[in-house]
């Protein structure tokens, strides 16, 4: 785990190792102060004269303006260092992530992928801060403090070895009990951001339902549930502070009690009034170091599970590779499907796809149509290699699928889905998603092809326009004809349409595949649809049912010799002429 976040320090490698050399440089400082200060008592007791008081006084103010210096520097480099790394490892993450397959994003979860780049590296960065920082601050203190302890009481700083076992103890205690509480409050995290991610993302339907008071409850029953367990874990944690106290209050005690005692003894001849007040010092300064390195620990305690989560993201392995030597070149938009079976999961129990064989020419029109779970859009995700094969194989242009570059597959297979998503920028940023080289002439002519360069037109700012976030501010079918255009400007071999002109009248549904026809008839072009109208002049029209392929044929052909197809056509075309009447 270490190995793997170290990876993400890179440029931030001198800030990481000036932090703990300052402050080392700002213990020692802290150490020495006393030490001269008991030296000074005693000179003043001995009845020294003003220029040594003076001498004296300068050397402090310089070694308190040194320690000053170093502690300002060292926290600079600290903020630095911790935030760099932070920067690195949500960056690392983050390019990690687009790599994975569909696969690998379904066994985290969106919402736990978030919290990983936003909850846990937020940990591990104060964990981080602490340890170049405080976590070298506190041990280099507790061993200087010792030995000046030794050196200045004797035998009487015997009384810091004998809280060490007791505050060890409980800190011990406090992480085994407390870290099985944060492994399980993190999962809980996720459960509460997909609550809200949901919520968010469906707002129109939650309002349109009037569900509010559902998803509330909702809602504060996953924060309910991290506040139990935070709450349970904060309790055990608050038990480390009382420990400490007690320890200092002792320590303070005996110092003060016997260290007052052998002086007034012995006459200042074992311990005198200076040695006194540096030991006094040094004990504070070691339980205060003890008292902060119990702090790091409850942050690196906290943070270890944040660290174990996003360990896991980085390690991860995209289940889909290109090959060692990948096939750079699709030659044409055939595609072959040889008894392919594919299901999500290694766990599943039924194949989403049965024994698919099925073989499309270069330039032909497909349609395919089916009932809701009939397995339509899983056949097309095969394609573009976004799932492989679980049995069979997929072939583009001839070629095994697997065995191109995944990069150069997919720029020659475009897909448009249905929710398809535009992000927030102009039309023409949009847009050339398809073509970052696009000249406006090529958007345009995409969008004609598309139907949308007529409602674009119409915007004050044409292909200026501003698209908000997710094209909240265009319709679904406005937002449907931009993400065909985006597609035809990659110029594919092969273009999918999965249910893609659902939000478009028969008319411009009719338009956009007269205008495939005549201007792109060597790409291969499926069209998913619901509605048989979509479909009735493809070349070929597949029919699923349950994971298989039903039939294959014309609409004719279909209408004639196929019972699903003809109740599909019958019942749509029955609601239609209702609907004229």
């Amino acid at each position: 785990m270490i190995k793997t976040l170290a990876k993400s320090i890179r440029e931030y490698k001198k800030p990481s190792l000036l932090a703990p050399i300052l402050v080392s440089g700002e213990v020692v400082m802290e150490c020495i102060i006393p030490f001269v200060t008991a030296n000074l008592v005693n000179e003043i007791k001995a009845g020294c004269g003003i220029e040594v008081i003076i001498g004296y006084g300068i050397a402090l103010l310089a070694m308190a303006a040194l320690s000053l210096t170093f502690g300002a520097l060292a926290g600079s480099a600290c903020a630095t260092a911790s935030c760099g790394f932070a920067r690195n490892l949500r960056k690392d993450m983050f390019y990690k992530i687009q790599g994975y397959s569909f696969e690998n994003i379904d066994k985290f979860s969106v919402s736990s992928l978030v919290t990983r780049l936003t909850t846990d590296v937020t940990n591990v960065q104060m964990a981080y801060m602490m340890i170049v920082r405080t976590a070298i601050r506190c041990p280099l203190m507790l061993i200087f403090s010792f030995v000046m302890g030794f050196v200045m009481g004797g035998k009487m700083a015997l009384i810091f070895l004998l809280t060490i076992p007791v505050l060890g103890g409980g800190l011990a205690l406090v992480v085994k009990k407390t870290m099985p509480l944060f492994r399980r409050v993190f999962k809980k995290y996720d459960a509460l951001n997909s609550s809200v991610q949901e919520n968010i993302r469906g707002m129109r339907v939650v309002k349109s339902y009037v569900r509010e008071d559902y998803e509330k409850k909702k809602f504060d029953a996953a924060a309910e549930n991290v506040r139990a367990d935070f709450t349970k874990a904060e309790r055990i944690l608050a038990f480390n502070n009382p420990l400490m106290q007690f320890c200092i209050y002792t320590v303070m005690v005996f110092v003060l009690s016997f260290g007052s005692y052998t002086v007034i003894t012995s006459r200042g001849l074992e311990l005198d009034v200076g040695q006194m007040s540096a030991l006094l010092t040094y004990s504070f300064q070691i339980l205060m170091s003890l008292m902060m390195l119990s702090m790091v620990f409850v942050m690196i305690t906290m943070a270890t599970e944040s660290a174990q989560r996003i360990t896991e993201v980085l390690k991860e392995e995209s289940t889909l590779h290109s090959p060692e030597n990948p096939v750079t070149e699709v030659k044409d938009g055939s595609i072959d499907f040889d008894g392919v079976s594919f299901k999500y999961s290694k766990t599943a129990e039924r194949m989403s796809l049965s024994n698919i064989n099925l073989h499309i020419r270069s330039g032909e029109i497909i349609g395919v149509i089916g009932g809701t779970g009939s397995s339509k859009s899983t056949l097309i995700q095969l394609i573009p290699r976004l799932y492989d094969a679980t049995e069979g194989t997929v072939k583009v242009g001839g070629v095994d699928v697997k065995n191109y570059d995944l990069e150069v597959l997919r720029n020659q297979v475009a897909v448009v889905l249905q929710k398809n998503e535009l992000f927030s920028g102009t039309i023409k940023e949009n847009l050339r998603w398809g073509n970052k080289e696009a000249t406006d002439e090529e958007l345009m002519e995409a969008c004609r092809l598309a139907q949308a360069d007529e409602f674009i037109q119409q915007f004050p700012k044409g292909y200026d326009t501003y698209i908000e976030q997710g094209g909240t501010n265009v319709s679904g079918g406005q937002k449907q004809r931009l993400c065909i255009a985006r597609a035809l400007l990659k110029k594919p071999k092969i273009l999918i349409l999965d249910d893609s002109t659902s939000a478009v009248d028969t008319r411009t549904d009719a338009l956009i595949r007269q205008a495939f026809r005549q201007y792109i008839p060597e790409t291969t072009k499926i069209i998913i649809a619901q509605r048989t109208a979509s479909v009735q002049d493809a070349d070929r029209i597949i029919v699923m049912d349950g994971g298989t392929i039903n039939a294959v044929g014309t609409h004719e052909e279909l209408l004639k010799n196929n019972e699903i197809y003809r109740e599909v056509y019958t019942s749509q075309n029955k609601a239609g002429d209702q609907d004229v009447e």
